[in-house]
């Protein structure tokens, strides 16, 4: 059953860069484990694009963090000690846990301009993990499991779906897919999760006699669904297990509201180590003086 189509808010991040952040909604929160949904793009960018696009160092905790892309490169390096280029089709999956420190850079479509377009998307953690040393784990498209069949071709990002199981560590049940389905095929949404989503990244799709397009998530409950693809269409298809209540303050994840206060408490005081291999710079917290140095 459709319970809800939510459409993107779109935001210029400058130099033509836009994103449409989808999750969280005021009318949905979130959708199994996920409580960040942003599409990045897509965009072309000549060589030598502003430094300023760059996502500088930023801490995160009670979540783990993934950028999917379907075009373009960004790098990313964490407090952790890791240094990884994010490709198309490719897992970077990171976990914040008790508390991780992170940028990502332009710098390959800086150096030769290019084509970006992506997702970046954040799971909350369960109440028991939120506390977890933090992670870096980094999954080729060689590892993750791929299906074609009835004019339906993907891959499994994370989680267990389609009888399919990838090798990304999740913390709670759920899935994650990219889909690409050629107009008039129909995608059976998997059923083992009580909380459904499909965010149509590219094309249109139809359901229920009612046609959907680019930059709307169609949000759903229990109960076998589909969708028809209308035209060449590229989906993210996402779900699982609901966790309860979290709080989302900046880029804290929560089910403590005093355990985000302490976070962002720590963060303007300088207690949380930058990424190791780029500690020059940070995100100061919104609404706030710059903080001292943190540690590097």
């Amino acid at each position: 059953m459709l319970e809800l189509v939510i459409d993107r808010r779109r935001a210029d991040l400058g130099g033509g860069f836009e994103v449409g952040r989808v999750l969280p909604f005021r009318r949905r929160r979130m959708v199994g484990p996920f409580i960040f949904f942003d599409h990045m793009g897509p965009a072309d960018f000549e060589p030598g694009m502003p430094r300023g696009m760059d996502v500088r160092p930023h801490p995160h905790i009670g979540l783990s963090t993934i950028t999917y892309l379907f075009d373009g490169e960004l790098m990313h390096r964490d407090s952790v000690g890791s240094e990884q280029a994010i490709r198309p089709g490719e897992v970077n999956w990171m976990t914040a846990g008790s508390g991780i420190t992170h940028s990502e850079r332009f710098e390959k479509m800086r150096a030769h301009g290019g084509h970006m377009h992506g997702i970046q998307s954040w799971v909350a953690l369960p109440e028991g993990d939120e506390e977890t040393d933090p992670a870096f784990h980094h999954h080729g498209r060689d590892e993750l499991p791929e299906f074609d069949e009835g004019g339906i071709r993907g891959r499994l990002v994370a989680g267990r779906a389609l009888g399919l199981e990838a090798p990304v560590r999740t913390h709670s049940p759920m899935f994650y897919l990219h889909c690409e389905l050629e107009a008039g095929s129909t995608f059976a949404l998997p059923d083992e999760h009580p909380e459904r989503a499909v965010y149509v990244a590219q094309g249109g799709v139809e359901h229920g006699g009612q046609v959907y397009g680019a930059g709307q998530m169609l949000v759903f409950g229990r109960g076998a669904t589909a969708v028809t693809a209308r035209e060449p269409t590229l989906l993210m298809v996402l779900g699982g297990e609901p966790l309860g209540e979290r709080f989302i303050d900046w880029n804290f994840v929560s089910s403590s509201k005093e355990r985000i206060g302490q976070a962002k408490a720590d963060w303007r005081a300088g207690r949380m180590k930058l990424p190791d291999l780029d500690h020059d710079e940070w995100i100061p917290l919104p609404g706030g003086p710059a903080p001292p140095e943190p540690m590097s």
